[in-house]
């Protein structure tokens, strides 16, 4: 058993020329072997060295041969399973399948006001709550739904942020680092029973790993985890504001940290992040909803197939509007749609809204609609015998005959159409009779019924709660030990 998602039937998009793709893989290539990467870890540096990479210790620059770099490229499976506490949620990446997954924000949104603050641990419990409920939300992404959650010392709130995600869902959790708290995350997921995902190497841009963006990395294979790279350019400022250098230089990095992790423990799943983005040149924020990003990623999601290693987008779902408004709803339906269509594994979608600031439940209902869409999409149409109806064309004929009353379309109709839940499908004079409600009406109303209705398919055993809180009590003492917890 595992998680469906959604089966893309038809050839991806292609933005680039086959000779495109083969020039910027070269560029890549050529970007480790001149100029490459600094990485502030001495044990890496010294594994790399001894695998044929120049290494100067006194400026940590790393000098990578083309060889070693394809030799790593090809350690990495192209397809794998990734489990979960209960077996129909597990995932199985790589192909043609492609998962939707909730997005994180910082904070919370007001929805009259559109202020955003920090959630309360309840409002925290509850977006877990709608997102397990989700149909088409098949996992979390790190931070997930939010970075943490009040009245929890600011050390603590991605852990305890993890235990909440596990306790109320059995989805695969994203688990995030800060303050060397990996060890705690990941027992705490062994004792639940779940593997998590996790960005283990992520860049700083350009060209940077930080020794604390190692050392997740090795605690990440340690575990027999996933390991996700990550990065995240900003086009014009980290990176190029050319989007073929921004690409050869983003695919420079994930191919430096992919030889990182072959080297630390060959044949490890890896998947492929990144949240690269334009620059809004007038007030240098990122320009979130730009469709310069929605062309980085249908090419970067080209680039990677070619190479077959599962990639996530994750500048899938984020715009600029602060609202959930027409423009949320453009920026986002174009960014997760060519996502799908480009060959993504993963595609970021459920709750955010601006950034990786806030995230709402009644937007991951709404974007729930959406990813069934997208997913309707990409299964195409079906041609055969039974589809093409002719014997039924031929019987019905031309007015009077009808198609309403027939078994065909009983079989049929719901199968070739997506049903939106919260879309307002009426007539007009249905819509004034029923109170004129709007999409954003309607998801409200189905957050209630799930919070009214919905329980976790598998609650963790007494057992699995004591040794969690022992692990978090752990934690604690480690904080207090290092003057960061009173």
């Amino acid at each position: 058993m595992a998680r469906k998602g959604f089966k893309r039937n038809f050839p991806p998009l292609e933005i680039l020329r086959k000779e495109d793709v083969e020039q910027i893989k070269m560029a890549s290539l050529d970007i480790l072997k001149e100029t490459g990467m600094t990485i502030e870890h001495k044990t890496a540096l010294e594994l790399l060295q001894k695998n044929g990479c120049l290494v100067d210790f006194d400026t940590m620059r790393v000098r990578f041969p083309e060889g070693l770099v394809k030799e790593c490229l090809s350690r990495c499976p192209s397809s794998y399973r990734v489990k979960t506490r209960d077996e129909k949620d597990d995932l199985i990446f790589g192909g043609n399948t492609v998962y939707f997954h909730a997005a994180p924000g910082m904070g919370i949104v007001d929805l009259d006001s559109w202020s955003y603050r920090e959630p309360t641990e309840r409002e925290f419990i509850e977006s877990v709550t709608v997102l397990d409920a989700l149909e088409y939300n098949d996992y979390y992404s790190v931070y997930t739904p939010y970075f943490g959650y009040s009245g929890v010392p600011e050390v603590m709130k991605m852990t305890m942020g993890l235990v909440q995600l596990i306790k109320h869902s059995t989805k695969l959790p994203g688990a995030g680092f800060a303050n060397y708290n990996w060890d705690f995350n990941f027992r705490i997921a062994k004792a639940a029973g779940t593997e998590v995902m996790c960005p283990a190497l992520m860049v700083s841009s350009p060209l940077a790993l930080s020794e604390f963006a190692v050392e997740a990395a090795y605690k990440t294979l340690e575990y027999g985890f996933p390991c996700g790279v990550d990065t995240g350019s900003v086009f014009g400022s980290t990176s190029p504001a050319t989007l073929a250098g921004s690409l050869a230089e983003f695919n420079a990095e994930l191919l430096g940290c992919i030889v990182l992790i072959q080297l630390i423990k060959p044949y490890s799943r890896v998947f492929v992040y990144g949240f690269p983005h334009s620059q809004n040149m007038r007030n240098g924020a990122p320009n979130f909803g730009n469709i310069s990003n929605v062309m980085f990623n249908a090419a970067n999601n080209q680039i990677w197939r070619d190479y077959g290693v599962p990639v996530r987008n994750t500048a899938s779902c984020y715009t600029s509007s602060k609202k959930i408004d027409f423009q949320n709803g453009m920026e986002r339906s174009m960014a997760a749609t060519i996502s799908a269509l480009s060959g993504a594994s993963a595609i970021n979608l459920h709750g955010g809204i601006y950034g990786e600031l806030t995230h709402h439940p009644v937007q991951a209902i709404l974007d729930n609609d959406m990813a069934g869409m997208i997913g309707r999409f990409i299964q195409g149409i079906d041609v055969n015998d039974e589809t093409l109806a002719l014997d039924l064309i031929h019987m019905v004929g031309p007015v009077p005959g009808h198609f309403l009353d027939k078994e065909h379309t009983f079989n049929w109709w719901q199968h070739e159409q997506h049903i939106e839940e919260c879309a307002d499908t009426m007539t007009y004079p249905e819509w004034e009779r029923e109170g004129k409600m709007d999409c954003i009406d309607y998801a409200k109303e189905k957050m209630k019924k799930i919070l009214s209705n919905h329980e976790v398919s598998k609650k963790l055993s007494v057992e699995q709660e004591e040794e969690i809180n022992e692990i978090i009590r752990e934690e604690e003492e480690f904080y207090k030990k290092r003057g960061e917890l009173n």
